[in-house]
């Protein structure tokens, strides 16, 4: 996986016109995707909202609507450039989240909504830790995620383009074990269509006061 964090950016500017189409009206179909970012709107409450790996920025214009004070970060410049003008007024940056450019205690709240799963197993306690850091005490954390255990390398994607992109399923067991040890407190645990293949999965944790 040498050379992964390149090849995810290079990946996601390559796709990002075709991708922003395909999740524009997205969130209107899921209904308990919804559901879960309004009760994380809700539990962060006042104070800045991180859209970590924020892509097209659908998700993050979706969490202003509910009334928090949200902005988006990415890897991928392309799809930093179409949030901007899709969303004139919000705040969007490119970022890395394994080395999050944010300030100690920043944060009531960050998302990653299927953001690590290009993330090797490796560095994911150390991400952890980095969202721990910049969550203030009783922020909250919503995670969103491929479900399963399995890796595969994906070639093309979004209308047949090239890609080099690891997608890593993991279960939510897995995913709350990292978050504990980054010293958080996992509060929910959801999976999405559990009886589907793509089965999709939620962890909502808490930086503890």
């Amino acid at each position: 996986m040498d050379g992964w964090l390149d090849d995810t950016r290079t990946s996601y500017d390559t796709v990002a016109g075709n991708y922003a189409e395909l999740v524009r009206d997205s969130l209107e179909r899921e209904p308990y995707l919804t559901a879960a970012l309004a009760l994380f709107a809700a539990l962060a409450g006042p104070g800045p909202v991180a859209d970590v790996g924020c892509g097209p920025g659908h998700v993050t214009a979706h969490l202003r609507g509910l009334g928090a004070d949200a902005f988006g970060i990415d890897l991928s410049p392309a799809m930093v450039e179409l949030a901007r003008r899709a969303h004139p007024g919000t705040r969007f940056e490119t970022g890395d989240m394994t080395g999050l450019a944010l300030e100690d205690g920043s944060l009531a709240g960050l998302l990653t909504y299927w953001s690590t799963i290009h993330v090797p197993d490796e560095l994911m306690p150390a991400v952890c830790e980095g969202f721990h850091r910049a969550l203030r005490p009783g922020g909250v954390l919503l995670a969103g995620f491929h479900a399963g255990d399995s890796t595969r390398l994906k070639t093309e994607g979004y209308g047949g383009l090239p890609m080099r992109v690891y997608v890593h399923r993991r279960s939510p067991a897995k995913v709350s074990a990292w978050l504990r040890e980054a010293g958080f407190a996992v509060e929910a645990e959801w999976l999405l269509d559990p009886a589907e293949p793509a089965t999709g999965a939620l962890v909502f944790a808490r930086r503890p006061a």
